[in-house]
């Protein structure tokens, strides 16, 4: 058993008959009355996001957690397919698992996969990756100075926004974290 003071982002335990992921939490303390824990929840089963207030204090049963390196591959149908990168055995991971970086991922990126009791949980990529721009507007010359962006599509399929002055077949470098164009490769 774990109690609120073990909560952090990532964390995983078991509530209600579901696996739950906490996406964000943060440790109120009001001036009068007891302390409390807000948290945003990530059904693992379902996907949903659900808020969930807790007592300081209170008591879920948390899950033992462990991170494997694994290699995407590629996709079939629903289902990503990764390779561990350790015992080379290959697991197909649904695409609500997956769902959520898919538009960021290439082939053959390594990627960390959670699992939780044995089941995997959540695919995360590294905090940075670096694309290929395949389709923008083209830049006009003299806006560069204003700091406007424009949408770009990326080799993935992602569209992010960046700097007037980046032109199609360029290489960025994007914060996975918050989908932002962090600078030219």
């Amino acid at each position: 058993m774990a109690t609120t003071q073990d909560f952090r982002n990532g964390f995983a335990f078991r509530m209600d008959g579901n696996v739950y992921l906490i996406a964000e939490f943060q440790h109120v303390k009001p001036g009068k009355g007891g302390a409390f824990v807000r948290t945003r929840l990530k059904n693992v089963q379902t996907g949903a996001v659900i808020d969930r207030t807790f007592k300081s204090g209170e008591k879920v049963d948390d899950i033992r957690v462990e991170n494997r390196e694994m290699q995407y591959i590629y996709k079939e149908g629903d289902h990503y397919v990764f390779m561990d990168t350790e015992t080379y055995e290959q697991i197909h991971l649904p695409h609500k698992i997956v769902d959520d970086i898919a538009d960021l991922m290439k082939e053959n990126e390594v990627v960390t996969v959670i699992f939780g009791d044995g089941m995997p949980l959540l695919a995360e990529l590294p905090f940075h990756v670096n694309v290929k721009i395949v389709e923008t507007d083209p830049g006009v010359r003299g806006d560069t100075a204003t700091g406007g962006t424009k949408p770009a599509r990326v080799e993935t399929g992602a569209v992010i926004q960046v700097p007037l002055f980046v032109t199609v077949g360029e290489t960025i470098k994007v914060d996975t974290r918050t989908r932002e164009y962090l600078s030219r490769v």
